[in-house]
């Protein structure tokens, strides 16, 4: 009998209170999130909302290396070889999966997510819509879209906008992963808990009095939460110089910067050799979306992201860049474009042509 890919368990707490325990169940993919995965625990997150019985939620992923390392890209490639079929798969993948993360942030339960090892792409889109967000002190944190040719998106064209003025440009345009300081510094992380505490931070939820759940989820977080424990800041140790290379007024100048950048950091470094060999559409569509929603909600945002990631979908650069490094592992992408520079204006605005009119885009009623 083959094992769900996403385990649902319901913990005994006091006084006939329960706990909802969803955990990505697909470790050999690092917790891949595939459309089943997204319908299920879409499913079963709305039951847990109406069941007068749970009093809050518990999201994790299997194993100990990662949360989750983001969207099933193989199946959306798959689907691409046939660009009718691809558009039409993106549509109903995106949707879903834009779906759930607008009903993580809009969640009336307590919900901790507990980002331990590899959180990228879309598993960045779950933890960041809980209400008690956990790193740890092997966390990894990153939307390193420019690889594939897609770009930041699960929400991230509205919460990369809530960091420090040109943070999120840098972390959309080189990919750059960021440790559970970072997480915490910029707003993507509420609490630092050890790896090896897991299992003991619920039992104490199971333990403690659920009569007022938030208060005593915020209790016992609170009661095991060692900051101590986090690496120093990556993104704090360079903030002016990365501020310096992203407060300009277009993407290549921007880029130009950051590539010309002499400092030996191997932070830095990595962050600059991943600019280099990324999609050159990439980065524009980094810097329009940001400009896009640096005042729009975060339904805006997903709504708008959605109409890009089907566009990704219709064009070649995405197809190329998971076939590259995830499918041929050539790791040599052969881009629309040559470099940033030469993309020109109505390549962009292709992706940002809009494929729904208002009334019937697929998230309207966010």
């Amino acid at each position: 009998m083959s094992e769900p890919l996403v385990r649902f368990t319901e913990l005994p707490g006091r006084d006939g209170a329960r706990i909802g325990r969803a955990t990505l169940n697909a470790p050999r993919s690092l917790n891949a999130l595939s459309l089943a995965m997204i319908e299920t625990l879409t499913a079963r997150l709305e039951a847990w909302e109406q069941d007068p019985g749970i009093a809050a939620v518990w999201l994790d992923g299997a194993g100990d290396k990662a949360f989750c390392a983001g969207g099933d890209v193989v199946a959306l490639y798959r689907a691409m070889t046939d660009a009718e079929q691809g558009a039409a798969f993106a549509t109903t993948y995106f949707t879903a999966e834009y779906r759930l993360d607008y009903r993580l942030h809009a969640y009336t339960k307590p919900l901790i997510a507990w980002g331990g090892g590899i959180v990228m792409g879309g598993g960045l889109g779950l933890l960041a819509g809980a209400g008690e967000r956990v790193v740890s002190e092997a966390s990894r944190l990153a939307m390193p879209e420019i690889t594939i040719g897609l770009y930041p998106d699960v929400g991230a064209s509205w919460f990369f906008n809530r960091m420090p003025s040109g943070i999120g440009r840098y972390l959309g345009l080189t990919g750059a992963p960021l440790n559970a300081r970072d997480a915490l510094l910029l707003g993507l992380a509420d609490r630092c808990i050890p790896d090896d505490r897991r299992e003991a931070v619920l039992a104490a939820l199971q333990a403690a009095d659920l009569a007022r759940p938030a208060q005593a989820v915020a209790e016992v977080l609170a009661r095991f939460e060692a900051r101590d424990t986090a690496p120093e800041s990556q993104v704090l140790a360079h903030l002016d110089r990365l501020q310096a290379m992203t407060q300009v007024a277009d993407v290549a100048t921007a880029v130009e910067r950051i590539l010309a950048d002499m400092d030996d950091d191997p932070w830095l470094a990595a962050n600059r050799e991943r600019l280099a060999g990324g999609c050159p559409i990439t980065a524009h569509l980094v810097w329009e979306m940001q400009a896009r929603h640096r005042h729009t909600s975060l339904a805006d945002a997903l709504r708008d992201e959605l109409n890009l990631s089907v566009q990704c979908a219709r064009h070649a650069d995405l197809a190329e860049g998971v076939r590259a490094l995830l499918i041929d592992k050539d790791k040599q992408p052969r881009w629309s474009h040559r470099d940033v520079a030469s993309v020109p204006r109505q390549d962009v605005e292709a992706f940002l042509a809009p494929l729904w009119p208002a009334r019937e885009h697929p998230l309207q009623d966010l």
